[in-house]
């Protein structure tokens, strides 16, 4: 292993189990999970052999309703009672369901000033936001379990919503996945379809699963005020109440309860009046303010460009914006929320600096106010 020899199939197998079996209990005070080699975990699940193999060796990491499932549909994969499709849906099946780590609900403490350090790198301000955050933190560590309510995050566009939800994943140390509830319609997208068709295949809450590669999952759920905006059979809403109930999440292409007390919901809303209140009640809610001018000022000046410019390699005092110019860039937007079009703007500027240095061959780029707004106009 340390000099790095490729491990034979065999060898490969038997490390993904040592893997599973190790990681099925709750992890004591001596094994911190971020710190331990996942080796296994490039060892997959797809031939009927392995499948069997890892059911015989390490079925007992699996929960109780998913041994028992994977069974039957094992059952079934090898039959030649039913049809090739079945057999080949039953094997697919079983291929994505075995190689999720099925984790326990028990959460290691996480370090509040670490997760303080990553709130203050990522958003500006919002002292209140952070501050609702840590005590969600604290209490993880208290349980060593999620809590209940699943967070809301309410503000107008560009506000930083979907960064705070970034954010608390990052804090969490867990695995996220996005569902953009705008472009989701039709309640099957999340639910799958059934496997009487040729062409079913999972919904996207089951192949987030999969991706994520374990149970223990943040999903960012954006747009939740336009969940009830369904137009196929069904109202989406609804199908995430199950999700967020934290009782188990039915995939009609997987036909099998999965656990999702691992699951942590954080969604994000522009207009919390459009949410039904069967979903707001599964949800603690953080409003999130917009900016000040005078906040926005100090955002452009000392995060928004600075970033900027070192993504485009100019040093900063080859792009100098003084304080007047900053004060002419929020006031150009200033019907706007949000900071994106602050961030655009940085862009811009950053561009224009580096066209004059790399064409026009100049050594430093001021802008002044009125060249601000000319650029911007």
């Amino acid at each position: 292993m340390g000099g790095g020899t490729k491990l034979s199939a065999e060898d490969g197998f038997l490390q993904f189990m040592i893997e599973r079996l190790l990681a099925s209990d709750a992890p004591g005070p001596e094994r911190e999970e971020d710190e331990q080699e996942e080796v296994g975990d490039d060892m997959k699940l797809t031939s009927l052999q392995s499948i069997t193999d890892f059911l015989n060796c390490a079925g007992r990491t699996l929960p109780d309703n998913i041994r028992l499932w994977a069974r039957r549909n094992l059952a079934v994969a090898r039959s030649h009672e039913v049809t090739p499709e079945e057999r080949r849906h039953a094997q697919r099946a079983l291929s994505i369901m075995l190689n999720i780590r099925w984790k326990s609900n028990y959460f290691e403490s996480i370090d509040p000033q670490e997760a303080r350090r990553i709130l203050d790198e990522e958003l500006y301000g919002m002292e209140r936001v952070k501050q609702r955050i840590i005590e969600t933190i604290i209490q993880i560590n208290r349980t060593h379990t999620l809590p209940a309510y699943g967070m809301l995050l309410v503000g107008p566009a560009g506000t930083g919503k979907s960064q705070v939800a970034y954010a608390v994943a990052r804090i969490l140390k867990m695995p996220w996945t996005t569902l953009d509830m705008s472009s989701i319609h039709d309640p099957e997208q999340l639910t799958g379809s059934s496997r009487i068709y040729s062409n079913a295949k999972p919904g996207i809450i089951m192949e987030a699963f999969s991706a994520a590669g374990e149970s223990n999952l943040v999903f960012i759920i954006n747009e939740l005020d336009k969940a009830a905006a369904g137009k196929g059979n069904g109202n989406p809403a609804d199908v995430l109440l199950t999700l967020l109930d934290n009782l188990g999440f039915t995939d009609n292409y997987m036909e099998c309860m999965v656990p999702t007390g691992g699951v942590y919901p954080i969604a994000t809303a522009n207009d919390k009046s459009q949410i039904s209140a069967p979903l707001m009640s599964r949800f603690a809610v953080i409003e999130l303010p917009d900016y000040s001018p005078e906040e926005k000022e100090i955002i452009f000046s000392q995060f928004a460009l600075p970033k900027v410019l070192r993504r485009m390699g100019v040093r900063e005092d080859e792009c100098v914006v003084p304080p007047e110019a900053v004060r002419a860039v929020v006031e150009q937007y200033a019907d706007t929320t949000g900071i994106r079009d602050l961030e655009q703007a940085a862009e811009h500027i950053a561009a224009n600096a580096l066209y004059q240095i790399e064409v026009d061959h100049a050594a430093s780029v001021v802008f002044d106010a009125e060249a601000v707004r000319k650029l911007l106009a």
